[in-house]
């Protein structure tokens, strides 16, 4: 694997983009209307609503990599299973990942979805402190992407595509309760987490598992995810998309979020996975618990969701190159090794 299409050059596809050509891929950044100028990767525009133009993009690679919107990528990876070429993708969305695990079956490629923060670098934390025990009987999986001067009751900014907050705050959860495995309603299971300091609420949210439930049914008997807000955000959610009836009109209520929210450059993404179990015959618990802070890189500033999310992707792919994962089939976040993950050049980030 060489040669890398990257689809959709936001935030966190341009910044992929660079660290794929710092890394040593030979990578083309494609989007509808490129607009960067000064990188190290050649770029084109593409609509990959075309589906002659996106094959033919696609015909020249080794590996794509999609940073587009959620609702795109299953078109995106039945182009990439047709040509026999590598796939990875940020999703969080569920049954787009069902669609990518039964094209896997049949792959001559990786079938690589969920490789960014969450779903992606949480599951491999966790499936690293679960092996830690001899018999796990939870992990609890937490995460935030936060600006770090909230303001307003929501005390929130749109980081993050809209389209993918709004599936996962809308969209049924998977868990795993007392060894059954269940689907849950989302903002709900409200929590109270305090990281350095600073109080958080946690509740349910959509795709933060990834393939963890099917992983572990009849291993580990309870295993849920939950996003993390300031106090008070969970409740003006639900106002808004219930008894506001926005979860009916979901694109303008992702506009109206965005509006009033706009991104922030100054934001933090909290990150809190814990596990309990016994080894040598004593309880304990074992927890990975990170405040990660903007960065530069290449120069520029990089927001704590943008390299969190790419250095994550980037180092999986740096990995499926080295031989550490393989290179057919589908790819479960909770098969990588978190110490190999850790001695890439993009996953180290996290290590410090």
């Amino acid at each position: 694997m060489q040669s890398v299409a990257v689809l959709g050059l936001g935030k966190v596809g341009a910044l992929a983009a660079e660290l794929l050509s710092e890394a040593g891929f030979t990578v083309t950044g494609y989007d509808m209307n490129p607009k960067l100028e000064g990188v190290g990767f050649a770029t084109a525009a593409l609509d990959v609503s075309d589906e002659a133009a996106l094959k033919g993009a696609l015909g020249k690679a080794d590996a794509v990599l999609s940073c587009l919107p959620y609702f795109l990528n299953s078109a995106v990876a039945r182009i990439a299973h047709g040509l026999g070429i590598h796939y990875f993708d940020l999703t969080e969305d569920v049954p787009t990942t069902k669609e990518i695990l039964e094209l896997a079956k049949t792959s001559k490629g990786l079938m690589a979805p969920q490789c960014g923060l969450a779903p992606g670098f949480v599951g491999i934390v966790a499936a690293d402190l679960i092996a830690q025990f001899e018999d796990c009987r939870s992990c609890k999986l937490r995460v935030g992407a936060l600006p770090q001067h909230p303001t307003g009751l929501m005390g929130y900014s749109f980081n993050w595509s809209p389209e993918g907050v709004v599936n996962e705050y809308l969209n049924d959860c998977e868990v795993l309760e007392n060894g059954e495995h269940k689907w849950v309603s989302p903002m709900e299971w409200i929590e109270k987490i305090v990281i350095g300091g600073i109080e958080l609420e946690a509740f349910t949210t959509s795709g933060g598992l990834g393939t963890m439930c099917e992983t572990y049914l009849g291993k580990v008997p309870n295993i849920d995810y939950k996003t993390m807000r300031y106090p008070g955000h969970v409740d003006l959610m639900n106002f808004f998309f219930h008894e506001l009836l926005m979860r009916e009109r979901k694109k303008e209520a992702g506009e109206i979020l965005v509006n009033a929210k706009p991104p922030v450059q100054d934001d933090v993404v909290y990150i809190h996975v814990a596990a309990e179990g016994t080894k040598d015959g004593a309880l304990g618990r074992r927890e990975f618990v990170r405040a990660l802070m903007p960065l530069e890189i290449a120069g520029k500033h990089r927001t704590a969701i943008a390299w969190t999310t790419a250095s994550s992707v980037v180092a999986v792919i740096e990995m499926v190159r080295a031989g550490t994962l393989p290179g057919q089939g589908f790819l479960k976040q909770e098969d990588i090794p978190l110490a190999a993950f850790f001695e890439t050049k993009n996953g180290a980030r996290y290590a410090g």
